[in-house]
């Protein structure tokens, strides 16, 4: 079974985490994608600005070709990546068939709990009020899988294997 797989949600969601259990069920390749940010973005970030639409489209375009480069190889891969938007997700979708997206989703203050507890990540915890902001809720996305954030990181994987698994076999 070959999977493209997003992982998205907002800073702090446990994207990086699970995005690499999901991988590692489906033997597939994982790439962060907040190592495929342009230089700039990291400076911004690091310096506690938010990044705006001009500033994500490098990024997302490179993200895009990573998952042509997945199917071009036959090849499952796992990406993280917030697509806090629709018309990001969308940027993401173009020309790439079958992607999947799962959604971490949880309250702020869980969120803020997980975060305060994160080191060696440029993205502040101040951030988060405008990370929420952005979101746009996929709930009408028939390639979104939507998983709350409130188990453990098993129980989290196992909620999403499970519905990715599903997803897959109904295509």
């Amino acid at each position: 079974m070959i999977i493209k797989c997003v992982i998205m949600g907002v800073s702090g969601s446990g994207k990086s985490t699970v995005g690499k259990a999901i991988a590692n069920h489906f033997k597939a390749s994982f790439i962060d994608g907040d190592d495929l940010h342009p230089r700039a973005n990291i400076i911004k970030m690091k310096s506690g600005i938010p990044l705006d639409d001009e500033d994500r489209k490098p990024w997302l375009e490179r993200i895009n070709d990573v998952f042509f480069s997945f199917e071009n190889r036959h090849q499952s891969g796992v990406v993280v990546c917030s697509a806090l938007k629709k018309k990001y997700r969308d940027m993401l979708r173009e020309g790439n068939e079958g992607l999947i997206f799962v959604h971490l989703y949880g309250s702020k203050d869980l969120i803020r709990e997980r975060m305060s507890r994160r080191q060696g990540h440029f993205m502040k915890e101040e951030m988060l009020n405008s990370q929420f902001a952005a979101l746009e809720f996929p709930d009408s996305e028939a390639d979104v899988i939507n998983v709350d954030i409130s188990g453990s990181p098993e129980e989290i994987v196992k909620k999403a294997v499970s519905q990715i698994e599903k997803k897959v076999a109904h295509e």
